[in-house]
């Protein structure tokens, strides 16, 4: 008994050894860059002196301004459109597909396994040979947006995979138009898959460059100001835009969280 007690605490250690070893492989590079974003000397930051003239000189930077602005246009308007398209095919797919629903839904997941370069490169041709439209913001949103359709029709499929559609029937039967019945029957029980999808469609359009890198050219945005800083020495007002961008990021998730976690004491009838 004493020894199999014993082998429970061992390996209760060295799992929780392990799952330190975990998260610190992961967030040291980003508690990293916010020690280098707030220290006089952002080349090695330890001990750390903190210093906020990085912040101070990124709020007078018009480049790293106008990246920022790009990426917060393009990621919202992304959010937005792949949101609404993707909530549509769910519910196509699941209400009307039949017994082909599996194989629609296969299709519109498709994109999800296309390679973002290989996205970027065809969105390319396709806008510019095709119809003749140069690179510019309309056509980046685009090309975001069907990235990331596919991880906004799989987050709404797990959730209206269990949705009961007679509700809807019935609240129309009891005299409520169909929008009536959108708003006060299926929205309340979707809401959080919907917002989900739109911080996970901000999220990787925020911080992609594949795509908007051949759609955009010189435009800059967060991801090709970052990578063309590499070329030319990071300044640390880079450093200061990126642990404000993390800081965004983990809100982002911190509130899907809190999401996710008020629709599970929510069971859906």
């Amino acid at each position: 008994m004493y020894a199999q007690a014993s082998n429970e605490r061992l390996t209760k250690w060295l799992m929780g050894a392990i799952l330190v070893i975990a998260y610190a492989f992961l967030y040291m590079p980003i508690i990293h860059i916010l020690f280098a974003s707030l220290s006089s000397r952002p080349n090695f930051p330890y001990p750390p002196e903190f210093d906020y003239g990085s912040y101070i000189r990124l709020y007078t930077n018009t480049v790293y301004q106008d990246a920022f602005l790009n990426s917060l246009i393009i990621a919202t308007c992304t959010s937005i459109l792949s949101t609404v398209l993707g909530f549509l095919a769910t519910v196509g797919v699941l209400r009307f597909g039949g017994r082909k629903a599996l194989l629609y839904a296969a299709f519109f997941a498709g994109p999800l396994f296309v390679s973002e370069i290989l996205l970027g490169i065809s969105s390319m041709s396709l806008y510019y040979l095709v119809f003749e439209l140069q690179g510019n913001m309309v056509t980046a949103i685009i090309a975001n947006s069907v990235h990331c359709f596919s991880f906004c029709f799989l987050i709404m499929a797990a959730l209206l995979y269990r949705y009961d559609w007679r509700m809807n029937e019935a609240a129309v039967v009891c005299g409520a138009s169909p929008a009536r019945a959108f708003y006060e029957v299926m929205l309340p029980l979707t809401w959080s898959g919907i917002l989900g999808s739109l911080i996970v469609a901000f999220v990787l359009s925020l911080n992609g460059l594949d795509i908007s890198f051949y759609l955009l050219g010189a435009t800059p945005t967060m991801p090709s100001v970052a990578w063309g800083a590499l070329r030319y020495g990071v300044k640390p007002e880079l450093y200061a835009l990126s642990s404000i961008i993390n800081i965004l990021v983990f809100a982002a998730i911190t509130v899907l969280y809190f999401v996710a976690r008020s629709d599970k004491k929510r069971p859906m009838e």
